[in-house]
């Protein structure tokens, strides 16, 4: 991906890290397309970051996925990349006698179908690009999981594996995959994260990542060196402390 003169799509562009990566693009000279299920917060980025367009869209409804597919190939025919950005995070207590699969079904049709999803609405249209990107975005949770969450940390394993496999089956035409990688970042996307003072600056996270897009234009993976303690606990042998440090409050 060159990191200037694209038009980007970003779902979840309306807050976090998709609102900041959004901006960051922008900044480099691409054309900007946000999505969110909320108009007031994506007329509110869109108003502080003129020239920047955005459209409503739920990630979980089928539906809607699939025909904004058509109509944002139909309205931005230079479409060229989609940041899969959009996603929730929310504990879960399966020691309940009544676990509640509601959240569980939403972060799977939210983080894990609505990315399959659009990109497969969009791939027709990226394929005839000259160079075009598909960006998915998943955790470092996917490599070590934080069990208070175990749904999230399923999706965002499931999108790692998916994205190896997208990458490999599409080597052949001009659409490249990227993966990124991020660790804990100080957002909003579940309550205590901005605060934490373990989670990383969005700021300097979003400054790394677009330094490793142009270091790394095809990728494969842009980790942040934060994140590097859960994504590598497993080749360098201390998964398990790593999993303890996270989960049980070890030091």
């Amino acid at each position: 991906m060159n990191i200037t003169g694209n038009t980007i799509l970003v779902t979840g562009g309306n807050a976090g890290i998709g609102r900041a990566l959004a901006e960051a693009l922008q900044a480099e000279g691409n054309r900007i397309i946000i999505t969110g299920r909320r108009e007031d917060t994506l007329k509110a980025t869109a108003t502080a970051n003129p020239g920047m367009d955005w459209r409503v869209l739920d990630m979980a409804d089928a539906g809607a996925v699939a025909a904004f597919g058509a109509a944002v190939t139909k309205d931005y025919p230079a479409l060229n990349v989609v940041i899969n950005n959009a996603g929730i995070m929310v504990t879960e207590d399966w020691t309940a006698d009544a676990v509640d699969l509601a959240v569980a079904e939403a972060t799977i049709a939210t983080n894990l179908l609505g990315p399959i999803r659009l990109t497969a609405a969009l791939l027709p249209h990226l394929r005839r690009q000259p160079d075009a990107t598909v960006i998915t975005v998943s955790s470092g949770l996917a490599f070590v999981p934080l069990t208070i969450t175990p749904t999230y940390n399923a999706t965002k394993a499931a999108i790692h594996s998916w994205s190896q496999s997208l990458r490999h089956q599409l080597r052949g035409t001009t659409v490249g995959v990227i993966e990124i990688v991020p660790p804990a970042v100080a957002t909003d996307l579940m309550p205590g994260h901005a605060a934490n003072p373990n989670s990383m600056p969005l700021a300097d996270f979003i400054s790394e990542t677009v330094e490793q897009l142009k270091a790394h234009p095809k990728g494969p993976e842009n980790r942040v060196k934060r994140v590097e303690f859960l994504r590598g606990a497993e080749a360098r042998g201390d998964y398990e402390a790593v999993f303890g440090m996270l989960n049980d409050g070890a030091h």
